[in-house]
């Protein structure tokens, strides 16, 4: 058995594989000496590391006519990519078609039916030396001639824009001056801020000033190409080798439809959700006889016509295109009706006054939600198609028509009837708990009512003396047991709060007017300071009692220290205090800064309130200025109110003359807090 494997192992292995007379020949070069290559000797030209090959390659679908072209020659068969074509696309070569090296250095590139030299440039070596190769960038050069400056539908990385001119290969596109796509020279529908400069490796575009353009795959090492596709789209594509296909990594164009040319007059380019487009008629529309992506009217129009409202349609080519800024709808109608060439107008609902007549011819047109536009076409008054083209608001009568129906209600039954009075039951409840709560806060809020109305506590104002309890007083005095003092208006009592205060108590006795009247007393006489007078710090009006609380005088009251023995003072307001003067006036009379005000400003006698130890050396004619200043600025200083008082830099400027003095007030011994 073993010489049978070895024999069949030698057979095998000699055996030529099917395809061996068919294999391509590769070479690095084409000199004259190889002249001419034919498109039958099935040779081609390939780069350095075999990224790339160039030679005469079959046409779609037909093995007798040939392109000289560049291609991707590392990828598989079935995905031929070609990136530059000698002669056009629209003009194949046959296979009479030949490259040859002229005696002259010329490279011609001709077939039977013309002589003229195809290649483009017709370029001339300088020397019988000159070869011409295929670079690894895909740049093919023959002496000083290089492909790159004549490039077809794409850029390879690399190389230079600048400026030249991409043409699709149905030679209907055009990228024109590195910045706009046009088609047929005459419509421009994109145009990029920017010129394209070269497109990289790493996936960008540069675009000048440190612009560009990023792929979605950007700084990934792929072979990749800018390419002016036969719909019109400029887009970077890259060749993902896991996968072995190209994906297209950045367009011009998002929406493909929006390119013009793709469908006929009058027809509307759609886009699915695939971007697969196609080309359909409006209402009152058909397709063309003669293009079969062009549309024609049913009816033409007469004098009577209407518009049907097409939701998101745009019309791009008609002969003016020009914004009215109309105030509403109504007249953006009327300039349409009042022009017979006008075959609609575009609106928009934004409120900003956007009017488009379509004028002579409806070319380019396309649905988009992106335009917010309305399209109203206008038709003969006797059309009965109905629009087909609905926007949002309608998107539900005409994408989901389904029926939604609800199942009937089952049969009343003993626990519908048994939940009904369960929920009734729980609301009499609530109701009726709310109902004792109001009324039991209603009758709390009568009864402290009644009893502020019995002790006056309505009276009483805010910010006002504190309240206390008889039970806190009480305890205070030791159940009133340490007598102070006896008036006509009540007994004093020592006492001793809790914060360790010493107070004395008086309960006062026989006391006249109403309860408005004793608060208003009591409110006053808190607020109220006078020089020799205690402060109120509290009282009690509780079950018929009414008590002051003062702060306690340990040395007794002041008046057995002012008066002789035996004369009481006559009035918490009439107390007397007269230091070398008649007792009998009262303290309000002689209080020393009022009589001091009047000698100085009424009497004019400031001798009388001079000391006796310095009365002898008083001269009014030099001293009077100066005493005068001294008096106006003590009594300024006297003065009730704290914001009335000078401060005490001013204070020496009076007394030093450097500044006016007005009269004071005339100072009084009572006055009110604020």
């Amino acid at each position: 058995m073993a010489p049978f494997f070895l024999f069949l192992a030698f057979f095998l292995l000699s055996k030529p594989s099917p395809s061996a007379s068919q294999r391509q020949q590769s070479t690095a070069s084409f000199s004259s000496s190889d002249s001419p290559w034919l498109p039958m000797q099935n040779k081609i030209l390939l780069s350095p590391n075999s990224t790339f090959a160039a030679g005469f390659y079959p046409v779609a679908n037909s093995s007798k006519h040939f392109n000289f072209s560049i291609w991707y020659y590392k990828l598989p068969r079935n995905i031929t990519t070609t990136v530059w074509t000698a002669n056009k696309h629209d003009s194949p070569l046959s296979t009479n078609a030949s490259l040859v090296i002229t005696a002259t250095r010329e490279l011609r590139l001709t077939d039977s039916s013309s002589r003229s030299n195809l290649w483009p440039g017709a370029p001339n070596a300088t020397n019988n030396s000159t070869r011409l190769v295929l670079n690894e960038d895909g740049n093919l050069v023959y002496d000083k001639w290089e492909s790159f400056h004549f490039p077809t539908d794409t850029f390879l990385p690399n190389q230079s824009i600048n400026g030249t001119e991409l043409v699709s290969q149905n030679g209907k596109f055009r990228f024109l001056n590195s910045s706009v796509l046009s088609f047929n020279y005459l419509d421009n529908y994109w145009t990029s801020d920017k010129v394209f400069g070269q497109l990289n490796s790493d996936g960008s575009v540069n675009q000048g000033n440190d612009v560009s353009i990023i792929s979605a795959d950007y700084g990934v090492a792929r072979m990749r190409r800018l390419t002016l596709d036969n719909d019109g789209n400029l887009r970077v594509y890259s060749h993902d080798e896991s996968l072995g296909q190209w994906f297209i990594a950045w367009q011009a164009l998002q929406e493909s439809c929006r390119v013009h040319g793709i469908c006929g007059p009058n027809a509307i380019c759609l886009t699915d959700s695939s971007n697969s487009m196609s080309c359909v008629c409006p209402p009152g529309f058909r397709r063309s006889s003669t293009s079969g992506d062009a549309c024609e009217r049913k009816r033409k129009l007469t004098s009577n016509t209407k518009f049907l409202q097409l939701d998101y349609v745009n019309f791009t080519g008609g002969s003016n295109q020009t914004n009215l800024k109309v105030r509403n709808l109504t007249t953006c109608r009327a300039n349409c009706l009042a022009r017979p060439n006008c075959l609609g107008f575009m609106f928009k609902y934004d409120g900003q006054g956007y009017c488009v007549l379509q004028l002579d011819r409806l070319l380019y047109g396309y649905w988009s939600p992106g335009t917010e536009v309305a399209m109203f076409l206008r038709v003969d008054s006797s059309e009965t198609a109905e629009t087909n083209f609905t926007g949002m608001s309608r998107v539900l009568d005409t994408t989901c028509p389904v029926r939604v129906t609800l199942p009937f209600p089952p049969r009343e039954s003993n626990t519908t009837t048994r939940n009904i009075a369960i929920i009734c039951t729980l609301f009499a409840a609530e109701l009726i708990a709310g109902i004792l709560f109001f009324w039991a806060f209603l009758k709390k809020y009568i009864k402290y009512r009644d009893m502020a109305q019995t002790l006056g506590l309505e009276f009483l104002p805010a910010g006002g003396p504190k309240r206390f309890t008889y039970a806190e007083l009480k305890a205070a005095t030791d159940d009133f047991s340490d007598a102070i003092g006896k008036g006509g208006f009540g007994d004093v009592y020592r006492g001793e709060l809790p914060d360790k205060r010493v107070v004395a108590v008086k309960c006062l006795k026989n006391v006249t007017g109403g309860d408005a009247e004793f608060w208003a007393e009591v409110t006053i006489i808190a607020r109220m300071h006078h020089l020799n007078l205690v402060r109120l710090w509290g009282f009690c009006a509780e079950k018929g009692q009414r008590i002051l609380v003062y702060e306690y005088v340990p040395n007794g009251s002041l008046d057995r220290y002012l008066f002789p023995a035996g004369r009481v003072a006559s009035s918490g307001t009439e107390a007397e205090m007269g230091p070398a003067q008649d007792s009998s006036v009262d303290s309000e009379e002689w209080y020393f800064p009022r009589w001091a005000f009047d000698k100085v400003f009424k009497e004019m006698r400031v001798e009388d309130i001079l000391d006796r130890q310095i009365k002898h050396c008083y001269d009014d004619r030099v001293h009077f200025d100066m005493v005068d200043r001294m008096v106006k600025t003590a009594l300024w200083c006297l003065q009730d109110r704290a914001d009335m008082r000078p401060s005490m830099g001013k204070v020496a400027k009076m007394l030093e003359g450097s500044v006016e003095i007005t009269e004071p007030k005339k100072p009084t011994i009572f006055f009110l807090e604020d």
